[in-house]
């Protein structure tokens, strides 16, 4: 029997032990030969990154015991920290940052010495038996970590952590081999750069003895990305270049640059991690693609003869990776209506077959809301995205003219996009009576340079523009109640939403997951990745520090009106901790009611799963304080300051 009861009261079967109960990380992806690999992040094992293969049966088997955990920690966000070559695993673990070799079934062999040095994005260069591999070295205390594309030799001893091959750059990635061993692409930048904003693509010459001849300039420059150089199968290089305003496909044939399908559509994504791809080659001679285009991706296949690209129809809009392998592509892929999985396509055959689900639960349709594309309009007569997942539970509905609670939602980076994804987290909110409005701001991906560029010199004004612009257009269509209205971001959208509570009247209430609260404090302390990224979306530091004080929400305490509970780990070398701890007393001392939630352990972003847990159960409890209305679960309390 439905049953009437107020938006936020509702009684839902998704609990928070239901989405950390089997839930696991879906991390990256690899073929080696005919056998397929991944790795899974499992919350239960406090975080604890996994590779799995499956056996003849499909069953997963754990082929890296504990303690050991994959994971890099080279701009501090790591991925690429996995190879396979003949069976021969080299992964990095995340306790001591140091690389390991491992026979399947065997003991792992540490290849790198105990000393701060940090490795990522392995290639083997079967020609000289060695690893190329990208190095951060921090053995320099107190100067900033050195970065460089080095050489591990398998068959002598690395006492030395590697032997350079290049160098003289502030960031290096994707160095690869061609297929006859001859050449080594790569690519590099400086600072103030990031790889999205300018980066170039080198080539030079792999010499006799193993080291590089001189270096040239492919593409690429201070304001052409460049992402996923790669040599196919017959020796050519292709990358993809945002040149034309959009990340497309492009090959160097007879010493020139040549488009290969321009479109308005994104076939790249930001470079936060290492070892992401968005296409490879088939045995034919054609490539296997994912684009996207308005926040939606495809899988496509590029004929090179004839330059024409067929899309495949496929039941996912989001994918994460893609390798191709022979006839067979796999792909982390998910879908508004599918959990993450890892997914495997037949080129011959059509069939899609799932190996490996990022959750088993199956859960009633009923109670999960299905998001739809919102374009609305924002400051400087232009127009912003988002995805709008309406609250959803059917054994509850309202009293006619009830309109729900909104949790507008700003993803991190800012350099990044919200996909349209199952997502048991956000199910918690909806099928209790919240909306959630995901937004993907200007200065967000996938809708080319141009709007990505919104967010140059204007964070703090542009993304929190349209975060409010957003929660207003779904109240002026009476569709959420414009006086229960919260934001909530992690990393870059934490500092977003601490903006929008300081500097704007739209919210009521807020909650920020390691955000950002002074700009001036992110710039000095933190680490080398992103230590100059606020010249791009601020401006130059010092030179600029009054624009990072007038942006700063901790510099404009008298602004902050409403509610806000903060979370915070405390080994975060991101957004240290004594950002969300300084927000917190100066809140507290305005009398305005707060919440702090540390987490011991946990760094930028939460992987154990019982502070997952937590972190829903405690913000949920908040807003139901806050908004004044009745939780239908129990929720362990914690002190609310002032309240």
């Amino acid at each position: 029997m439905v049953q009437i009861a107020p938006y936020g009261s509702w009684k839902s079967p998704i609990s928070t032990d239901m989405i950390v109960s089997d839930a696991v990380n879906l991390v990256d992806i690899a073929f080696d030969g005919t056998d397929i690999y991944w790795l899974e992040g499992r919350p239960k094992e406090g975080g604890r990154v996994v590779l799995v293969r499956p056996d003849a049966s499909g069953n997963g088997i754990d082929l890296t015991l504990a303690p050991f955990n994959i994971r890099t920690r080279v701009h501090e966000y790591g991925g690429g920290a996995f190879l396979i070559n003949d069976e021969v695993i080299y992964f990095s673990n995340f306790a001591d940052q140091r690389l390991y070799r491992q026979v399947e079934g065997g003991v792992s062999e540490v290849l790198t010495p105990a000393v701060a040095l940090r490795y990522a994005d392995y290639i083997y260069d079967q020609h000289r038996n060695r690893l190329i591999t990208v190095r951060e070295d921090h053995t320099a205390d107190g100067h900033e970590p050195v970065n460089t594309i080095v050489s591990l030799s398998l068959s002598l001893s690395s006492e030395n952590g590697g032997e350079v091959l290049v160098s003289g750059k502030d960031f290096y990635a994707c160095s690869r081999l061609s297929p006859d061993g001859t050449k080594l692409a790569w690519l590099e930048w400086s600072h103030p750069n990031m790889p999205w904003v300018g980066c170039e693509l080198r080539l030079a010459s792999v010499l006799p003895d193993g080291t590089l001849g001189e270096a040239e300039l492919v593409a690429g420059g201070l304001r052409e990305s460049i992402y996923q150089p790669t040599w196919s199968p017959d020796g050519l290089l292709y990358f993809v270049s945002d040149r034309t305003g959009w990340w497309n496909l492009y090959r160097v044939k007879d010493a020139q640059i040549e488009p290969l399908y321009p479109m308005e559509a994104e076939f790249g994504r930001p470079m936060w991690v290492f070892g992401t791809q968005t296409y490879g080659f088939t045995p034919d001679g054609n490539i296997v693609c994912a684009f996207t285009q308005n926040g939606f991706w495809n899988l496509g296949i590029l004929d090179l003869q004839s330059k024409i690209l067929s899309r495949v129809i496929q039941p996912y809009n989001y994918i994460a990776n893609l390798k191709v392998s022979g006839n067979r592509v796999l792909m982390i892929a998910g879908g508004s209506n599918k959990t993450t999985a890892v997914v495997e396509y037949n080129l011959s055959s059509g069939e899609m077959r799932v190996h490996k689900l990022a959750s088993t639960l199956e859960v009633d349709s009923g109670y999960i809301s299905s998001p739809y594309a919102v374009e609305f309009p924002t400051n400087g007569g232009l127009n912003a995205y988002a995805l709008y997942y309406p609250p959803a539970n059917k054994d509850f509905r309202v009293l006619d003219g009830a309109l729900p609670p909104l949790v507008v939602r700003s993803h991190g980076g800012p350099t990044s996009a919200s996909p349209a994804l199952l997502s048991l987290s956000f199910a918690y909110w909806t099928s209790r009576g919240f909306g959630i409005l995901d937004v993907n701001y200007g200065g967000s991906t996938g809708y080319g340079r141009e709007y990505r560029e919104r967010l140059n010199d204007n964070w703090g004004v542009v993304d929190v523009d349209d975060c409010v612009n957003g929660a207003l257009h779904l109240a002026q269509q009476g569709l959420v109640d414009e006086n229960r209205l919260a934001i909530q971001g992690g990393s870059a959208g934490g500092y977003t939403t601490l903006c929008a509570l300081t500097f704007r009247n739209t919210f009521k209430a807020g909650a920020s997951y390691y955000g950002v609260s002074d700009l001036e404090a992110l710039a000095r302390d933190t680490h080398k990745f992103e230590s100059r990224y606020l010249d791009n979306l601020i401006g130059a530091y010092p030179e600029r520090l009054d624009l990072y004080h007038a942006r700063s929400p901790i510099y404009h305490t008298e602004g902050l009106r409403c509610p806000i509970i903060l979370f915070q780990g405390l080994e975060d070398k991101v957004v240290p901790p004594n950002q969300a701890e300084t927000m917190y007393e100066a809140v507290k001392q305005k009398g305005i009611p707060v919440a702090y939630i540390p987490f011991e352990g946990e760094q930028h972003g939460f992987r154990r799963a019982e502070n997952i847990k937590r972190t829903l159960e405690a913000e949920f409890y908040f807003y139901a304080k806050v908004f004044g209305f009745e939780a239908a679960d129990q929720i362990e309390p914690f002190e609310i300051a002032n309240l």
